[in-house]
């Protein structure tokens, strides 16, 4: 038989074999910035699915995949999503607060506390299931915790206006 007639590799079929993503066995608390968030990726991954369905899935098996995937994934995080208001004034560190704290080598960090699907350390925000946000969770302003073997003391405590 030729080798033009056999399959080595199917690379497409491979690919189009994608583990699911991971879903956290935490609560999926968001902020209102985090829900709008969750709903626009929802909304995209249909979007995806739907443009999926209009190709070739045979040629593109790694696109409705990929787009399958998605939407499983955000459609269960939408469908779990517990919206956590921030009180207008906090008076102690909490879900969805922005928190100032001073470290003992001198740098300063702010942050805010958010959900899982909401954190980007580089934008400064942190997972409340993080290291960080547990250890500074239900402190005051003046309130020293301990973060990575060092204490830090906290300096500010906000809330973040909602758009």
């Amino acid at each position: 038989m030729s080798v033009a007639f056999t399959r080595e590799n199917d690379l497409e079929a491979t690919a189009a074999d994608l583990p699911d993503r991971p879903i956290s066995p935490h609560p999926n608390l968001v902020t209102a910035s985090g829900l709008a968030a969750l709903d626009a990726a929802l909304a995209q991954a249909r979007a995806d699915y739907a443009a999926a369905q209009l190709g070739d899935v045979q040629a593109d098996r790694t696109a409705m995949a990929r787009a399958t995937r998605d939407l499983r994934y955000f459609s269960a995080r939408r469908a779990t999503a517990q919206l956590i208001e921030t009180p207008a004034d906090p008076q102690t560190v909490q879900f969805g607060t922005r928190v100032t704290l001073d470290r003992e080598d001198g740098r300063r960090q702010v942050f805010r506390i958010v959900g899982e699907d909401e954190a980007d350390p580089a934008a400064g925000t942190v997972s409340y299931v993080s290291p960080l946000a547990h250890a500074v969770m239900g402190k005051e302003v003046g309130d020293v915790a301990v973060v990575a073997g060092r204490e830090v003391e906290i300096v500010a405590i906000a809330a973040v206006p909602e758009a």
